[in-house]
């Protein structure tokens, strides 16, 4: 249980930030509704709980992949997230809800988990904390890695539950200006979070 509260405090922590997975949320949930801002902030969740488990059980063939794969890795990332930068800038806002079809709430979800997914920095945090957390509690078995990965995919899914229906209330009061605003503000700030990507890359 503590190593379950741990990953809860854990994983709320580093989900609660506001990146360009938060700035796409905030977006998707005003455009699309709660949902899919939930399911696009829950690709980062799942995908959080993935490098958490590769680094609590130890698969260190798998981990020395994603390093040495990581200048690649970032590049694919920051490309697909200065294309989603670009057609976020000039996406026009709908007059009505979209209905929430299973293609685009799909869509949400995989959007995500691949932009978080392509940061194999995550995997490395994760192995620096829970190479810290495990000893410290005197448990190094695998029911504790357990409890310590599905407590960060909790805290993390909480944390976008959490945002996606605080911004899903205030929904209604966006006119079609405000959105042109919303998705012009969100596509610079997505942008510039690509550009530095790959700006880092090249140096």
């Amino acid at each position: 249980m503590q190593l379950l509260l741990q990953g809860l405090l854990l994983g709320f922590s580093i989900a609660a930030p506001v990146g360009p997975i938060g700035v796409l949320c905030i977006r998707r949930t005003l455009a699309d509704g709660r949902l899919a801002g939930f399911l696009s902030g829950l690709g980062a969740a799942t995908a959080d709980m993935l490098y958490g488990a590769i680094a609590a059980f130890g698969l260190t063939a798998v981990m020395s992949l994603l390093v040495s794969a990581q200048p690649w890795l970032r590049a694919v990332g920051g490309l697909f997230l200065l294309y989603l930068g670009i057609r976020t800038f000039f996406a026009k806002p709908a007059s009505e809800s979209a209905p929430a079809r299973s293609t685009g709430l799909f869509s949400a979800y995989a959007s995500t988990f691949l932009l978080t997914v392509t940061n194999p920095m995550t995997i490395l945090a994760f192995l620096g904390i829970f190479s810290a957390i495990l000893p410290s509690n005197g448990t190094t078995d695998a029911a504790s890695s357990a409890s310590l990965v599905l407590g960060v995919f909790l805290g993390s899914a909480f944390w976008w539950l959490a945002l996606s229906g605080l911004v899903g209330l205030f929904r209604e009061r966006f006119t079609p200006v405000w959105m042109q605003w919303v998705n012009r503000v969100s596509g610079v700030v997505i942008t510039v979070f690509a550009i530095t990507i790959l700006v880092g890359l090249v140096k």
